[in-house]
């Protein structure tokens, strides 16, 4: 592992996955190295939504960036397609936030508004539509859905055949994959990154983390900040039945291969290898009073997850001014943000720079400000 590469991409999840095919694909020599199935990796346990509405409340410059992400993602999946030969099952046609009953289809309206009134944000066409609206493209929808809000740009993807197809995609572009290689130091010196494995050092020019949660840890080695608050998520899935639900919704979809996922949780517990069952009895309640047909249906399988989540929700996009080619990449949705990490990330890190305007918003360094704010008195 004393091999000198271009470029070395800690984690081999989704996010890291993308930003390491998308350096491949512009002719970079690149290793990921990752811990491998040992790893708590949110890839497996994501709910593969490509998710623009209500995204960038309180930070304008990511409905902008999200949009961009859902727009680029037709150009990713024929990307894939044509070099690995593995459709992702990429359907945007919209997607919905069904509400039940009039308390909180009151409470998205306001949401809707919110967002529609921030200055700055990009006009992605949320809009509320009431109940016979929703059963005009839903028609079976059970009689206690109030309405619900839809954005024409939603969409869904096979999560586990992109980051299939992510992984097959590096091993044909030439990038080396180290699985179980998990980062325990970071050091520059002679203008090149050394990474200490159990394995031994891999030695690159430019290093990029995206080991998720892991960054919070990783990234002060290089001089950065990585502030993160991972939760718990679980997610059920029925058996396959008759396609019903041509639209994906927030906390239901119908997959390419007929089964349901139902996923609508949110923990503070971060033990991924048990179940609380009372979470997935009410997120099921929910399902079947959205569509009550669903209760006919067999659960064949649950699961949790932990995610990945930066402090606020929003991304983390930042350049070492300590450590000149150091990068660090967190974020909550990668799968929408996939074809960003691949197209717009991967080419600014092989340029040795982020954008302006991408630093500007995303930084970490607005962690500190808010910090400052609140010990201040100022909010």
């Amino acid at each position: 592992m004393s091999k000198e590469y271009d470029v070395a991409v800690v984690g081999g999840g989704l996010l890291g996955s993308a930003i390491a095919w998308g350096l491949g694909r512009l002719g970079k020599k690149v290793a990921v190295l990752d811990e491998g199935d040992i790893a708590k990796r949110a890839s497996r346990a994501n709910f593969a939504l490509v998710w623009v509405q209500s995204k960038g409340l309180g930070m304008p410059a990511y409905t902008g960036w999200t949009m961009r992400a859902s727009e680029n993602w037709g150009r990713l999946a024929t990307e894939l397609k044509d070099q690995t030969g593995l459709d992702v099952a990429l359907q945007q046609n919209g997607g919905f936030h069904l509400t039940l009953g009039e308390d909180e289809f009151a409470q998205r309206t306001q949401l809707v508004t919110r967002m529609h009134n921030q200055v700055g944000a990009a006009d992605y066409r949320m809009e509320m539509l009431s109940a016979s609206e929703v059963k005009k493209m839903l028609p079976l929808i059970g009689p206690e859905v109030s309405g619900g809000s839809f954005c024409p740009l939603d969409g869904h993807v096979n999560s586990l055949r992109t980051f299939r197809a992510f992984h097959t995609g590096l091993k044909l572009f030439g990038v080396d994959y180290f699985p179980e290689r998990p980062v325990s130091a970071i050091a520059r010196s002679g203008g090149e990154f050394r990474l200490s494995t159990p394995q031994g050092e891999l030695r690159a020019g430019k290093v990029v983390l995206s080991a998720g949660n892991a960054n919070q840890t990783l990234a002060p080695m290089v001089g950065l900040s990585a502030p993160m608050g991972p939760t718990r998520g679980q997610i059920v899935v029925t058996e396959r039945t008759m396609p019903f639900l041509p639209h994906p919704l927030t906390t239901i979809r119908q997959t390419d291969e007929g089964t349901v996922m139902i996923g609508d949780s949110k923990e503070d517990q971060l033990d991924d290898r048990t179940l609380n069952h009372s979470v997935s009895a009410v997120m099921a309640d929910r399902a079947q009073r959205m569509f009550p047909h669903l209760a006919r249906l067999n659960v064949i399988r649950t699961w949790s997850g932990i995610r990945v989540m930066p402090q606020d929700g929003f991304p983390i996009y930042d350049q070492s001014e300590r450590e000149p080619g150091a990068f660090v990449t967190c974020c909550h949705s990668g799968v929408t943000l996939a074809s960003n990490h691949a197209f717009d990330i991967a080419r600014m890190v092989a340029a040795g720079a982020l954008e302006p305007e991408l630093v500007g918003a995303f930084s970490a360094r607005r962690f500190d400000a808010s910090q400052a704010a609140a010990g201040s008195g100022y909010y």
